[in-house]
């Protein structure tokens, strides 16, 4: 009968390096760095919107168009006070030195009721002029043109 002999450890061997955290979670890791670059991407994201929505905001044809809307009695009388913007302003506003064009929707909201108010301008010498400013009530067809009534030349 033969027996095998213990192995017996070699002295001269240095001991066995214990793994390191990376190696003993590498799943842990890689789920979080997946995460965690999920997150930036999602902060990016937000952050475009907000600088996006922002200098649409600060536009002076979107100004002037919440203004008109604001003072406007029909759309007081539908909307009720206080008139306040929404979030996702929709189209595009292009401006160049005293020159531009603008075509946006700007979703609003009062105590009676939510809407849109659609806005169509040129910019021509540093000024705005509207060929569309209308409000449109949610669930309504009807819209309320802004607009004052041309003058007829006589």
């Amino acid at each position: 009968m033969s027996t095998l002999a213990p192995l017996v450890p070699n002295p001269l061997a240095p001991p066995p390096r214990p793994k390191n955290w990376f190696q003993r979670h590498w799943l842990l890791a890689l789920i979080g760095g997946c995460l965690a670059l999920m997150i930036v991407f999602a902060g990016f994201i937000a952050v475009l919107f907000t600088v996006v929505e922002s200098s649409l905001k600060r536009s002076d044809a979107y100004t002037q168009a919440l203004a008109q809307a604001r003072s406007n009695p029909r759309v007081i009388e539908k909307f009720g006070q206080p008139l306040q913007p929404g979030w996702f302003i929709s189209g595009n506003i292009q401006v160049s030195g005293p020159a531009g064009n603008a075509d946006i929707s700007i979703p609003i909201s009062g105590p009676k009721a939510k809407g849109t108010i659609y806005v169509v301008a040129k910019k021509s010498a540093g000024k705005w002029h509207f060929d569309t400013l209308e409000v449109e009530a949610e669930g309504e067809q009807e819209r309320f043109n802004l607009l004052p009534a041309p003058v007829p030349s006589s």
